[in-house]
């Protein structure tokens, strides 16, 4: 025989994996520009330019989005020609481009509207693999309306239902959607962040003038309570300090449900895109088998994203906890159902984050000696 060598490429699977989050799509009427189209934006994006000179919902909520979202945003957007609906806008785009979030910019009106967005998330997931939640917004008050009428006319668009990748937004100012969106989108925090976080600072914009219903009472923090309870998302503040700032991210799922903050099911939807890969790679691969060597192996290989999610930084020491705790041992589980399927298990860790805070002071009269 003749002697021969060969040389081979192999492929480990260690490189970054895209990432998506924090790239947000907003889809709503334009002003008569670019409609039909999918927009690049970031932060030196000419708005009027690419919306218009008119004035625009959707064109308002990027302005919003932008502004709150800080350095280094990019986002994408369809302005909604005449008759167009938002579903065929966001089937257009998933042919285009890869998503963390869908903000709608136009209200909803009925709770149907909402069903068809949770079932939209999830046709995107089984056709393309691909994770994100939709964030519609409730029409605003009335100016003929009281806090009361404008309540009961809301409610009903959220009440009974279970829609765990959709995240309503009330409206109340006017640019709570894309302010909202832009918090999320803020790279100063990271995805397990709740947007409740009052460290990242106020919400930007014109919200110290708190609008008034048509008898002249001035919002307060009941009419935000009621939104809340109906699993709104809103502004909120707090007495004595300056600043508007957020209520907590309501996802509509059941009670009980895991998911019913926006940063728990932030995090495992980022999760869920940095194994889908890897998945992938070791389909009818042998290196995955059912030897104990090759069960840790694929192991360690699958921790990679809660390893790098959990990765935390201390300056100056204060530390900066990771997305998630650090995997421990036994946090992924491999199960052979078949001698040809496999299932992996895997548990997310979120931190702790304290949402309502008690302090209880203790006067000391003792008199010591």
């Amino acid at each position: 025989m003749l002697g021969s060598v060969q040389v081979n490429n192999l492929n480990l699977i260690q490189g970054p994996l895209e990432e998506v989050e924090n790239f947000f799509l907003f889809v709503g009427r334009g002003a008569g520009t670019h409609e039909g189209k999918l927009i690049t934006l970031n932060t030196e994006t000419d708005l009027d330019g690419v919306f218009g000179s008119a004035d625009s919902d959707l064109k308002a909520h990027v302005a919003a989005a932008r502004l709150n979202a800080g350095q280094n945003w990019n986002g994408c957007a369809i302005p909604l020609a005449e008759g167009d609906t938002w579903a065929e806008a966001v089937d257009f785009a998933m042919e285009r481009v890869t998503v963390e979030a869908i903000a709608i910019t136009d209200p909803v009106t009925l709770p149907t509207e909402i069903e068809a967005m949770q079932a939209k998330a999830e046709t995107i997931m089984a056709r393309y693999m691909r994770p994100l939640f939709f964030i519609p917004r409730c029409r605003g008050p009335l100016p003929t309306e009281t806090w009361e009428d404008w309540l009961d006319a809301v409610r009903p668009v959220t009440t009974n239902l279970a829609c765990d990748q959709v995240n309503p937004v009330a409206t109340i100012w006017g640019p709570e959607l894309g302010t909202y969106a832009g918090r999320l989108c803020n790279s100063s925090v990271t995805v397990a962040d709740s947007p409740m976080r009052v460290a990242t600072g106020p919400l930007l914009g014109a919200w110290s003038t708190r609008p008034a219903d048509k008898n002249g009472r001035i919002l307060d923090l009941s009419v935000i309570a009621a939104l809340d309870a109906a699993r709104f998302s809103a502004p909120q503040w707090y007495p004595d300090y300056p600043g508007v700032y957020w209520t907590d991210g309501n996802v509509l799922d059941v009670p009980g449900g895991d998911y019913q903050a926006i940063e728990n099911l932030r995090v495992v939807q980022k999760a869920m895109r940095r194994i889908y890969p890897l998945a992938v790679s070791r389909v009818a691969d042998r290196r995955l088998n059912n030897t104990p060597g090759s069960m840790a192996s694929a192991a360690m290989f699958f921790m990679k994203p809660l390893r790098e999610m959990s990765r935390s930084r201390q300056i100056l020491g204060q530390v900066f906890p990771g997305e998630v705790e650090p995997p421990k041992e036994g946090d992924i589980v491999i199960t052979w159902p078949s001698k040809y399927a496999v299932e992996i298990w895997m548990a997310v860790r979120p931190y702790n984050s304290p949402k309502a805070i008690t302090c209880n002071i203790l006067l000391d009269l003792t008199n010591y000696a």
